[in-house]
């Protein structure tokens, strides 16, 4: 018997999953983002930042979701699947997710110095690239960005007791 479908409609609810696997990476010291895809009303990938653990800089949440929903859908493309991620994606994971041909992607907070979802640039709307995506922005906004905010805000108070600086 397979997991019931949920409400396809639902960005909170997915992106509530996204935001579990963000606050897993917040407790192994990773950046915490964290991403789901989504294809048919059900979740067949999840993946949190693993850089730090695996020393790989494109250990990102998203690619890791992607390489898991290609194994999942048994197709390197993915033109049914929808990408739920708590931060806007990078370059690479924007460059990725446009070879993927995903349909749609969703996130929490914008990134205006590195996002390529319309913050810093947008390459998976990019007019000569051979596919381009749907973008839905601002989703559990205030929870993605909280996370994030705590996050770098503990990390500067622990460079700044290492260093005998006052916070």
């Amino acid at each position: 018997m397979s997991d019931p479908i949920i409400d396809l409609h639902s960005d909170d609810y997915f992106m509530g999953e996204a935001l579990r696997q963000a606050a897993k990476a917040y407790e192994l010291g990773e950046v915490p983002v964290g991403a789901v895809i989504v294809r048919e009303g059900r979740i067949i990938a999840r993946a949190a930042n693993q850089v730090e653990a695996l020393k790989d800089a494109t250990a990102h949440a998203e690619m890791l979701a992607l390489t898991q929903a290609q194994n999942a859908a048994g197709d390197w493309r993915l033109t049914d699947c929808t990408l739920y991620v708590t931060k806007e994606p990078c370059p690479m994971c924007a460059g990725a997710v446009v070879h993927t041909r995903l349909a749609r992607v969703v996130f929490g907070a914008g990134d205006p110095k590195g996002g390529a979802a319309g913050g810093a640039l947008n390459l998976l709307q990019f007019p000569t690239l051979n596919h381009r995506c749907e973008i839905t922005s601002g989703v559990r906004l205030a929870e993605c960005r909280e996370l994030l905010r705590s996050f770098f805000a503990a990390q500067r108070a622990a460079k700044a007791k290492v260093n005998g600086e006052e916070t």
